[in-house]
């Protein structure tokens, strides 16, 4: 299996969407490979109105984070806090890692 590009705890910043959401960073709390989407905390966050039920008596309004397409958001750089693509190289001992193609950092994971 190769190796992924974007993981959870990464930092990534929106590529799309409304200006004033465009550029937004946080964090990627969860990965869902195969339909090829991250969530992110803070982005593309949704309000569900909910009735009450037994489980939930209050019920209301409830936010959650709703998954984006992963060719949506780019990691950013760690070096100047930048949306960068993401290389993956291979050290001499044969460990893949990924690498910042902007600045060459090294990315934590």
């Amino acid at each position: 299996m190769a190796m992924a590009k974007i993981k959870k705890g990464d930092t990534v910043a929106l590529l799309v969407g409304p200006k004033d959401q465009r550029g937004r960073t946080g964090e990627v709390i969860k990965v869902l490979p195969k339909e090829d989407k991250v969530v992110v905390s803070g982005l593309n966050v949704r309000v569900r109105h909910t009735k009450p039920t037994q489980a939930d008596p209050q019920g209301g309004k409830k936010s959650f984070e709703a998954p984006i397409h992963i060719s949506n958001v780019a990691v950013v750089d760690p070096k100047d806090g930048k949306p960068t693509r993401v290389r993956i190289e291979t050290n001499k001992d044969g460990k893949k890692s990924r690498v910042a193609v902007k600045s060459g950092e090294t990315i934590n994971g």
